[in-house]
C-alpha cells in the first residue's frame, strides 16, 4: 500500500463522472480528501482525471456496480492507491421510473441492483477497511421522502436507502463510523436535461419550491463535504434534504396559482 504525502482522508465516490459525482469529487478534493472515482465508462473517468489535473489526488476504477467482484475491487484499489479508506459516497443510481403498473421486472431489477443492492454490498465490503472517523453518505432523493406519482421503483429504492443508512448508523456508530443520507431535489444534469423544460416537470418541481433558483450539483457537493468532515462529527443517522423547501412546505408559486 502507498500513502501519498499530505493525504489525511480517502473516499470512494461512485458515479464520479456524472454531474453530481464530479461536483462531489471536486469539493472533497478541496477538503484535502483523495478520491477513487468509480464508473462504468473508462473514457468518462479518464476525461475527469484530465480535467482535475494536479488539483487533487484522484484515481479511478472502472466497474459495473452490479458485478459480484466490484466491491472488493474498489476497496482494494483505494487501499492500494492511497493506503486507507475513510469515506464512501454512494452516488451512482438508476433514474428508471414510472407508475407501478407500468414497471416491468427488468426495470425493477435494474433499479434495485444499481441503487440498493450495490450500495449495500459496497458498504459491507468497505466496513472491513474503515475505522473510527469513517463516514458513509447516500445520495438519495426527495422522491424517497414523499409519495410521487410515477415514482415506482425509483422512489421505492430511495426510501430503502434511508432504512439501510439508519441501520448502519445504529450498528456502526459505536465504532465511530457515521452514516447519513442526502436527499436532493431535481438537479439539472445529463440525466435530467431531456425533460427539464417540460411543463409537467416544471409544475411538479419548480413551481412547488419556495427558493427561486435551481438546485445545483455544487449545492449537493457542499452538503456531502460537510457530512464527510469532522464539522459533522456528531451528525449520524440523518436524512438531510437539499431541496429549497419543497419537501416540508405547501408552497405554490404565483404562476401555479394563476396569478
Amino acid at each position: 500500500m502507498s500513502n501519498p504525502a499530505g493525504i489525511a482522508r480517502v473516499a470512494i465516490v461512485t458515479g464520479a463522472a456524472g454531474g453530481i459525482g464530479e461536483a462531489i469529487t471536486r469539493r472533497l478534493g478541496e477538503e484535502g480528501v483523495a478520491v477513487l472515482g468509480v464508473g462504468r465508462t473508462e473514457s468518462a473517468l479518464a476525461a475527469l482525471k484530465d480535467r482535475l489535473g494536479d488539483t487533487m489526488a484522484f484515481d479511478y476504477c472502472v466497474a459495473d456496480l452490479r458485478d459480484e467482484a466490484a466491491p472488493a475491487g474498489m476497496v482494494a484499489q483505494a487501499l492500494s492507491a492511497f493506503g486507507r479508506l475513510d469515506v464512501v459516497v454512494n452516488n451512482a443510481g438508476s433514474f428508471n421510473f414510472g407508475p407501478v403498473d407500468q414497471t416491468t421486472d427488468d426495470m425493477l431489477d435494474e433499479v434495485l441492483d444499481i441503487s440498493l443492492r450495490a450500495p449495500f454490498r459496497l458498504c459491507r465490503e468497505a466496513l472491513g477497511a474503515m475505522g473510527e472517523g469513517g463516514a458513509f453518505v447516500f445520495i438519495g432523493s426527495t422522491w424517497g421522502l414523499y409519495g410521487t406519482p410515477g415514482g415506482g421503483a425509483y422512489s421505492t429504492v430511495k426510501a430503502g436507502q434511508i432504512g439501510l443508512m439508519q441501520t448502519m448508523a445504529a450498528e456502526y456508530g459505536p465504532r465511530g463510523i457515521r452514516s447519513n443520507y442526502v436527499a436532493p431535489t431535481v438537479v439539472r444534469t445529463g440525466m435530467t436535461a431531456a425533460f427539464w423544460d417540460e411543463p409537467f416537470f416544471r409544475r411538479t418541481n419548480h413551481e412547488l419550491t419556495p427558493l427561486k433558483r435551481d438546485c445545483t450539483a455544487d449545492d449537493i457537493a457542499e452538503m456531502v463535504a460537510f457530512l464527510c468532515s469532522e464539522r459533522a462529527g456528531f451528525v449520524n443517522g440523518q436524512t438531510i434534504a437539499v431541496d429549497g423547501g419543497i419537501s416540508t412546505t405547501r408552497y405554490l408559486a404565483p404562476e401555479a396559482l394563476g396569478r
